[in-house]
């Protein structure tokens, strides 16, 4: 809906509507000033003059109370996380969005725009493209309002997303390998069909109808310091802040990103939506290159600053969900609690914080790489690369350095007659301190080392190839590629790469996610020699030959 018809949308409001809305303002003007005064000082403030904010938040403030969301979401839960309460110094809140009935939040913004979709056309044909969330919100809603939606999903979709949107009347057409090519394809079925276009996150109905997990919030827990909020495309950023800043303008609202799909991070920081060149995939439900419009314009309002985290801090989240509440959250879905953690361990005195679970339709292979990572984004596990001497007890000694601490990983490969490079992991009960402790007596015993720890490529490969160093010194150039998962996409993939190089080195490793990763060697002595051919390929890839856990365990000589 644009923002002319948000303005005429609502014509009679109850006089409790206008009561809230004049006690939430009574003690500061909402809008350009009453958020700047707390957001981070790097962000450009927004254009809109005082008045112009404070109308586009009455409109949505409006929308929100007065949404018909609860014809078919409901009212969820916000639990306490006492475990991780008690280690973070600070009382936890988690909004259980896992609750509604397909899992996810996203049952509200789609059931909001459909609403009023059906008020003007009954009969309405709808159509929208998703991979997950938003596909089952949108045929949800589509069924109880009595409206034919079709459902654009990517050839990448796992077959558990398909069945759940046709198991709730959306009639699905797969069709391309990535979100882009199935939303664009939409648009034009949308068109060429006289149907409805249902955008995921930037339109402002959708907007409305998720700023009602604000409105539950706000009644659950008045005495909230910060609310942490993940942000895709930034629509249920954009609903919650507006209305939490209009009813409580002194809570914080922050964003939470994952650092390889920080789109409205760079936003803020330009004062405008920037399109990124490419996004990190793990938390498939926020791998967003750019900011909706709108959504950008009610973010640089009204949200105070972003986190981003890690993949290995998310993983974390997801286990300390799982250890507090039982619950077991898409990485997605972890996300804002990744990012209360992050910015929990810089508040300096006890405060109340709540965090949204956003969505709990997990890829259940993801569960896999999840168990392995969660480790170390809490900063119980290093792992570490370690020279030490070819020769009898020579890991026994290492063992002692280490003081008993738990191994958790150890591989070896003979790289020569006096040494040999390890890849080790060590368990830790004291976090980044004990981090300091490890690498001050390696350094005191005169080993050669390097802490893996951050290095995703020594994690995501390389230890699982430990030993496969060849046995003569190659000329040898390593790219990491990244490519849409479905069946036969490695063959594909082999195919297109062709057999015109000698391919030294090739692995690849399944992890249950909608891309398939492949680090692969072939030897050739100049990049320039093979990456005009890459290009062509049209799998984005970067060259990794210069890594130093490759260049370790894999590279001879």
């Amino acid at each position: 809906m644009s923002q002319a018809a948000l303005k005429t949308s609502v014509v009679l409001v109850d006089p409790a509507v206008e009561m809230l809305s004049v006690e939430a303002h009574a003690d500061q003007t909402p809008g350009v000033e009453a958020s700047a005064s707390i957001r981070n000082p790097n962000y450009p403030l927004s254009d809109l003059t005082e008045s112009e904010a404070l109308t586009l938040q009455q409109q949505y403030l409006r929308e929100i109370l007065l949404s018909p969301v609860y014809q078919a979401a409901v009212e969820t839960p916000l639990q306490a996380m006492p475990k991780l309460a008690q280690r973070l110094g600070h009382h936890v809140f988690l909004k259980r969005e896992d609750h509604q009935p397909v899992y996810s939040f996203k049952l509200r913004g789609a059931f909001h725009k459909l609403h009023k979709v059906a008020l003007q056309n009954p009969t309405a044909q709808v159509v929208c493209a998703s991979a997950g969330n938003h596909a089952q919100g949108v045929a949800m809603s589509a069924s109880k309002l009595g409206l034919n939606a079709t459902i654009v999903m990517p050839i990448t979709t796992p077959e558990i997303k398909v069945a759940a949107v046709r198991a709730r009347g959306g009639h699905v057409m797969l069709h391309g390998t990535a979100f882009d090519e199935a939303n664009r394809f939409a648009i034009e079925l949308a068109a060429t069909q006289g149907a409805v276009y249902i955008p995921p996150f930037d339109d402002a109905d959708v907007i409305a109808g998720q700023g009602t997990v604000a409105k539950e919030l706000l009644t659950q827990h008045n005495k909230l310091d910060a609310v942490f909020i993940p942000v895709g495309g930034g629509g249920l950023l954009a609903g919650m802040a507006v209305y939490i800043k209009a009813v409580l303008p002194n809570v914080r609202v922050i964003g939470v990103e994952p650092d390889d799909a920080n789109c409205l991070e760079v936003a803020m920081l330009n004062g405008a939506p920037v399109t990124l060149p490419r996004v990190g995939l793990f938390a498939d439900g926020v791998a967003v290159k750019r900011i909706g419009s709108e959504n950008f314009k009610l973010a640089q309002l009204y949200c105070d600053d972003v986190v981003t985290v890690s993949s290995d801090e998310i993983c974390a989240a997801i286990k300390d969900i799982f250890e507090d509440l039982r619950a077991v959250a898409e990485p997605a879905g972890a996300l804002a609690l990744a990012g209360l953690k992050k910015y929990a361990a810089t508040a300096d005195h006890s405060q109340n914080f709540a965090a949204v679970l956003s969505g709990a339709n997990l890829n259940f292979d993801t569960l896999r790489y999840v168990s392995e990572r969660c480790e170390l984004g809490e900063k119980k596990e290093a792992v570490f690369a370690v020279t030490i001497p070819e020769e009898k007890g020579s890991f026994r000694r290492f063992c002692e350095t280490l003081g008993g601490r738990a191994i958790t990983e150890f591989n070896y490969r003979y790289a020569s007659d006096n040494k040999a490079h390890i890849f080790v992991g060590i368990k830790l009960r004291s976090g980044a301190e004990e981090l300091k402790q490890v690498t001050q007596a390696l350094l005191d015993a005169g080993y050669d080392f390097q802490d893996l720890s951050d290095d995703e490529l020594a994690k995501l490969h390389v230890r699982y190839m430990i030993g496969g160093m060849p046995p003569r010194l190659v000329q040898e150039q390593v790219y990491q590629f990244n490519f849409p998962e479905y069946p036969g996409a490695l063959m594909n993939f082999l195919n297109t790469l062709g057999e015109k190089w000698n391919i030294t080195l090739f692995h690849y490793r399944n992890h249950g996610a909608a891309t398939g990763d492949v680090l692969a060697g072939f030897e050739i002595a100049d990049p320039a020699e093979i990456e005009g051919h890459l290009e062509d390929l049209g799998y984005p890839y970067q060259l990794v030959t210069g890594n130093s856990s490759y260049r370790t365990f894999l590279m001879a000589g």
